[in-house]
């Protein structure tokens, strides 16, 4: 009797120290956001889009004088 009653207590402390020294699993969430980051324009994309539109005023003007066909 004395032989199965300290079996049990060792039992029981062995599996007690076993699962209080387990680590506990941690969920860790990750988001992402994206978000939307305007490009700077360049100098020259600048330059570029006064020329573009200085031209398309001209081609109108053009378009205007010869006159449309329709």
């Amino acid at each position: 009797m004395r032989k199965s009653l300290l079996t049990s207590a060792l039992l029981l402390c062995t599996l007690t120290f076993g699962i209080s020294c387990r680590e506990t699993q941690e969920k860790q969430v990750i988001i992402e956001k994206e978000t939307e980051v305007e490009e700077e324009k360049g100098i020259l994309e600048k330059a570029g889009e006064k020329v573009d539109e200085e031209v398309n005023e001209e081609v109108d003007k053009a378009i205007e004088d010869i006159g449309d066909d329709n």
